[in-house]
């Protein structure tokens, strides 16, 4: 075995300039898929880390959840609110109102979305998280304030909006006390393009008594479960619908975003493969070449004793070395070129994370780069293995 190693050696150093161009194919493919799947894994746990501050709440929206699709039903009444106060377990109870109004900023109206609620607990749902650039947050007496989030300070009128400037909405003069930062990918849509007034405020400016959003915060985090389902049953009775009211755990939020990253994963492994399908290709290539160019060696060492088993030994080991090589040249790519992907995707999402490189993701990687060798390989091996010495010999 030390000699056929020996050999497969030297006759990849003497083809150097080919071999080298075969790992390099093998290495593109394993460094892609190491690369995609470890950025993968760590933007999934940045973004499960920052959820999993909130596994003590329950959202509930009047309404069916399909999928992406979410289909309005109505909204929430002040019974829906006393039943659920009477519910074991349930430590606070937030009720939320929003819909569009038109705003004005120095003559320049625009349509934007209100949001009204208890300022503690929405304070506690996006400040802690995106933080306020200019001003505070509001207090429950703040009735003719508001906060804007930062598109709305700066994308929807003419002039930037400052802390101390004055909104018009729906007719009603609003000051400015508080300006957001620009969030993060996480929080985007639902802080940058906003307006948010305290609960009584936003319900007379925009001329309801409806709810439309609960959130519900329990003890133990262990019950939330239990008591997601007993809250949409109890909303489900209040308005004679089946499936009125949706209850979601921040757990079944987790479970659903780690199902989302685990067809993401599959679908960049997909993609990524198609560059191994290549370097399998530039493997065979090689190898057919390598047999068609030594098939008088070939013979020669038929004719002085070598076996059919020994020929396919020789050659599967020569793929086998460059596909080793070229499965570590790509493990090393790949962790290298996450580590890059994430500090880019990072600055870009406003999402501070880092690559997931997993000793499991390596090691498959190495598994994926050898079984495409080998199996390239094995054609080219088993044609070389099959000459006859006789023909082999003669072959010019």
């Amino acid at each position: 075995m030390r000699d056929k190693v020996l050999m497969a050696y030297r006759s990849i150093q003497e083809r150097r300039t080919r071999s080298i161009l075969t790992i390099l194919g093998i290495a593109v493919g394993i460094a892609a898929i190491v690369s995609l799947v470890s950025v993968g894994f760590g933007m999934e746990e940045a973004i499960t880390g920052e959820l999993t501050m909130f596994a003590d709440l329950i959202s509930v929206v009047p309404g069916k959840i399909s999928g992406a699709t979410y289909v309005e039903q109505g909204s929430f009444t002040d019974r829906d609110l006393k039943d659920l106060q009477r519910i074991a377990g349930i430590k606070d109870i937030t009720a939320m109102t929003y819909d569009a109004a038109e705003v004005e900023f120095r003559s320049k109206r625009t349509p934007i979305f209100i949001f009204g609620g208890e300022t503690e607990e929405l304070g506690s749902f996006y400040v802690d998280p995106v933080g306020l650039k200019e001003g505070r947050w509001l207090r429950e007496n703040d009735y003719k304030a508001c906060v804007i989030g930062d598109r709305v300070a700066n994308d929807f009128f003419d002039d930037p909006v400052h802390v101390n400037d004055k909104l018009i909405i729906n007719g009603e003069k609003f000051i400015v006390i508080g300006v957001f930062n620009k969030a993060s990918t996480l929080y985007a849509a639902d802080v940058d393009p906003h307006i948010f007034l305290n609960l009584r405020a936003a319900k007379d400016v925009l001329q309801t008594d409806d709810v439309k959003y609960i959130m519900v915060r329990v003890y133990n985090i262990d019950d939330a479960e239990e008591i997601a389902e007993e809250v949409a049953e109890t909303i489900n009775d209040n308005h004679g619908i089946e499936d009125f009211a949706t209850a979601i755990t921040m757990g079944s939020a987790l479970e659903q975003i780690g199902s989302v990253f685990s067809i993401l994963r599959g679908v960049l492994v997909g993609i990524a493969a198609i560059a191994l399908v290549v370097a399998s290709i530039g493997i065979m290539n090689t190898m057919l070449m390598s047999v068609m160019e030594r098939t008088h060696e070939i013979g020669v060492m038929k004719a002085i004793g070598a076996k059919s088993s020994d020929v396919l030994t020789l050659f599967l080991l020569e793929s086998g070395i460059v596909s080793i090589v070229g499965g570590v040249v790509g493990c090393i790519i790949g962790v290298l070129l996450a580590r890059i992907i994430s500090l880019v995707a990072s600055s870009a999402l406003g999402i501070e994370f880092s690559a997931g490189v997993r000793v499991m993701v390596l090691l498959a990687g190495l598994v994926v780069a050898i079984s495409v060798g080998m199996l390239s390989g094995f054609y080219p091996a088993r044609k070389a293995s099959r000459m006859s010495p006789v023909e082999a010999v003669r072959y010019e």
